[in-house]
């Protein structure tokens, strides 16, 4: 990938590395281990259309 990158570019990729996080250990406390985890994205499997 180019080191020069326009600046939306640059966003849709931060927010897309956020979103690919694990859940919070509060969230699953409160859900009483109901939801410990979500279906990320893989690094390697699913790429991003930015």
């Amino acid at each position: 990938m180019a080191r020069h990158k326009p600046l939306a570019k640059k966003l849709r990729l931060i927010s897309a590395g956020k979103k690919n996080r694990p859940v919070p250990s509060w969230v699953i406390a409160k859900t009483l281990g109901k939801i410990t985890r979500i279906p990320k994205r893989h690094w390697r499997r699913t790429k991003i259309k930015a």
